[in-house]
């Protein structure tokens, strides 16, 4: 238990997340790529959200029966061989294959980091840890968008013959990153094995729990405003801003830098609060989704470009600084053997709302305008914050 397991496991997150995140990336490319139209190419990423949404209870009873170590290391080459898998597609509906089984691949992450941190977290630190391996995810998604970028505008094709345009090229550098870490997670991680007995979770005893019911429903909440966040920010700031959409994208670099700032800040709050272990990080969860409602009500009333720059940087530290104790919560509140099954039912509530929400939103904002949408994500944060002081933080 040390905080060079922690390094490990984050290094781990780092590299999934940054083949996870340049799917999301790489759309513009695609739809040009490819010629498709904008609607179609939103099928890439729902595409890849399904195939991770539906193998996460697999995932997780893997992990509570086989330990995280051999998820860590075989889901890794699983992501390697999917991410190699979209870079020689040489079709749409192949693509779309390609990436679902990219999703099947990523559907190992929380589960297995998740179970590894608790396990590597030096003692009493365990809120913290999880914060530090959940800023991974915010890391991998920002160099994913530097990587595609940057691939996009070489001569890689041209270069390696095999692949039909520039970006797939930034597939299968991720590809060949993935490989590597598979390989040091295999030789330096050790891990703790699980309980032996592979069989479907016991979701009825965990749905049993109020208090795992109520994390449940501001997860589904939280998980609405996250990936709404993320998806939204750019087109806001060309729309609404009158900005340019690189612009935008430095706004959203900026969430992102937020988030993982206030990832770590409140997994060192979570940490210090006195009490059980689920009472910390559930008292933090609770202040950073009212914290995001007021992010959001900031960016409605945010008038140019500094000020909503401000806004959502501001709004960043609270809607993308949220998982670490998220999850932090959930594995608290659990047995050892449960910590699979518990975040799979987790990710799965966060993925729902992210499957549902950013459609809705997108109709909103063309029909009423961006500002209705950000009030609705506002209502949703207060919600969630209620939620999750009545069922868990208040005790």
């Amino acid at each position: 238990m040390s905080w060079r397991g922690v390094s490990l496991v984050s290094g781990w997150q780092f590299t999934a997340s940054l083949c996870f995140y340049t799917v999301f990336a790489a759309t513009a490319f695609v739809r040009e790529g490819f010629g498709v139209s904008l609607g179609v190419t939103g099928l890439t990423v729902t595409a890849m959200m399904l195939g991770y949404t539906a193998l996460l209870f697999v995932t997780g009873a893997a992990t509570d029966a086989l330990g995280e170590r051999p998820l860590l290391v075989y889901g890794l080459l699983a992501l390697a061989a999917g991410m190699a898998f979209v870079a020689l597609s040489p079709t749409f509906p192949v693509l779309l294959a390609a990436l679902l089984f990219v999703g099947f691949a990523y559907a190992t992450a929380m589960p297995a980091t998740n179970r590894a941190s608790v396990h590597v977290a030096p003692p009493g630190r365990e809120a913290l840890a999880m914060n530090v391996k959940q800023v991974g995810v915010t890391g991998g998604s920002a160099v994913a968008a530097i990587l595609i970028t940057r691939m996009a505008t070489t001569d890689a094709a041209e270069v390696l013959g095999f692949v039909r345009f520039d970006w797939q090229a930034a597939f299968l550098v991720a590809a060949a990153l993935a490989v590597v870490v598979a390989g040091v997670t295999a030789w330096r991680y050790e891990g703790k094995p699980g309980g032996g007995d592979l069989s479907t979770p016991d979701v009825r005893a965990l749905l049993d729990d109020p208090s795992y019911r109520g994390l449940l429903i501001s997860g589904l909440l939280l998980g609405a405003a996250v990936f709404t966040t993320t998806s939204y920010v750019v087109p806001h700031v060309t729309d609404s801003v009158a900005a340019a959409a690189g612009v935008g994208g430095a706004m959203l670099a900026t969430t992102q830098l937020t988030g993982s700032a206030g990832r770590l800040v409140g997994g060192e709050v979570a940490d210090r609060i006195p009490g059980t272990a689920v009472r910390g990080p559930a008292i933090v969860l609770a202040g950073q989704a009212a914290l995001a409602g007021v992010g959001f009500v900031g960016v409605v009333f945010a008038s140019g470009e500094a000020a909503t720059w401000l806004a959502f940087g501001f709004l960043g530290v609270f809607v993308l600084g949220f998982p670490g104790v998220y999850y932090a919560t959930m594995t608290a509140m659990v047995d050892d053997d449960e910590v699979g099954a518990a975040t799979a039912g987790g990710q799965t509530a966060l993925n729902t709302g992210g499957l549902v929400a950013p459609p809705l939103f997108g109709s909103v904002a063309e029909t009423v305008g961006y500002d209705t949408g950000w009030t609705a994500l506002a209502v949703l944060s207060g919600v969630a914050a209620v939620a999750i002081w009545l069922s868990i933080a208040r005790d």
